[in-house]
């Protein structure tokens, strides 16, 4: 079963217009921060947009279908696992870092947050916010909020289109201004914000920020990962695969289409395609779908031999 999903929008004040301008998305927003392209969550769920289930949210077909459409790795989750958004930064998002899951369960009802993000593109010296430049005790963590000396402390890496960085809960991060990425997480729309820059909502109001729970749940430490894809450009007949990421909450690869691609979709996971640029189709024994730039389907586990073709650049995702 392959479902197209339709986005849901966000118009966070950081936003910009690229979701619009680049993607050719009709979003009704003066600025759209995130396109959330595979989200069961309550706060944004996607709809379907084709065959017998369209209208009906990706919640609903799971009730629908059953829980074996996720997969075997998906169904040890209590909750949809994952969630991919899009994410245009015209300015520099807020600081932050999310709970794990045993924080977020007990405190918020919600799994923790883990997520990467994906470079799609930059602004030439784009920079975002990764760790500390050393570590800091808790009290320094709390009093450098508090005396308007943090910036001071963080840790600034410049990106580059491709990139790729991986964003363990408990990580202090930031968005800086000028990135379009992909994001993947886990389910989970918990975030504790630690600086804001002062900022003032379009009420006029500053943004709250959550230091205590943030000062429990943050690694006040250099950070771990690298920085980019974890794994190398493997050429294929119909173009290239390069795997971003693999941890035991999910795993991605970019896929660069130039002919004719295949992949089993058996019962271990359901799998995600969100298609960065370009066109083809997508389809298996029973079905044929069109696609072409910002679209993004659900692809049920058990779906067998999965055949694209077109020049594309696709993220595919699963648990």
């Amino acid at each position: 079963m392959i479902l197209k999903l339709k986005p849901v929008f966000k118009d966070y004040i950081w936003g910009g217009n690229k979701l619009k301008t680049d993607f050719g998305f009709d979003t009704g927003l003066d600025k759209t921060a995130e396109g959330w392209m595979l989200s069961c969550h309550k706060d944004g769920e996607n709809t379907v947009e084709n065959g017998g289930f369209e209208g009906k949210t990706l919640n609903e077909v799971i009730e629908i279908c059953g829980r074996e459409i996720l997969g075997k790795n998906g169904r040890r989750f209590d909750f949809f696992p994952i969630l991919i958004k899009l994410i245009d930064a015209k300015d520099n998002l807020s600081i932050q870092v999310h709970p794990d899951n045993d924080y977020a369960l007990r405190v918020e009802g919600e799994y923790g947050k883990t997520e990467c993000w994906y470079i799609i593109d930059c602004e030439e010296n784009a920079e975002l916010i990764y760790g500390f430049k050393r570590e800091l005790t808790k009290d320094e963590f709390v009093k450098k909020i508090k005396d308007n000396t943090f910036l001071d402390a963080v840790n600034r890496v410049k990106v580059h289109k491709g990139d790729l960085f991986f964003i363990e809960a408990g990580t202090l991060h930031a968005i800086g201004k000028g990135i379009l990425l992909c994001e993947i997480q886990q389910n989970s729309n918990t975030t504790y914000r630690v600086y804001d820059y002062n900022r003032k909502d379009k009420d006029g109001n500053t943004r709250p920020l959550h230091i205590e729970k943030a000062a429990e749940v943050t690694k006040c430490e250099m950070p771990k990962y690298g920085t980019k894809p974890s794994g190398k450009e493997i050429k294929t007949d119909g173009g290239s695969f390069r795997e971003l990421v693999s941890c035991d909450l999910f795993k991605a690869a970019r896929l660069a289409l130039s002919g004719e691609m295949h992949f089993d979709c058996g019962n271990e996971s359901f799998v995600s395609l969100l298609v960065l640029d370009g066109e083809g189709k997508i389809e298996n024994a029973d079905e044929t779908l069109a696609f072409k730039k910002g679209d993004s389907f659900f692809i049920s586990a058990g779906s067998g031999r999965i055949s694209l073709s077109g020049n594309a650049e696709i993220i595919k995702t699963s648990v």
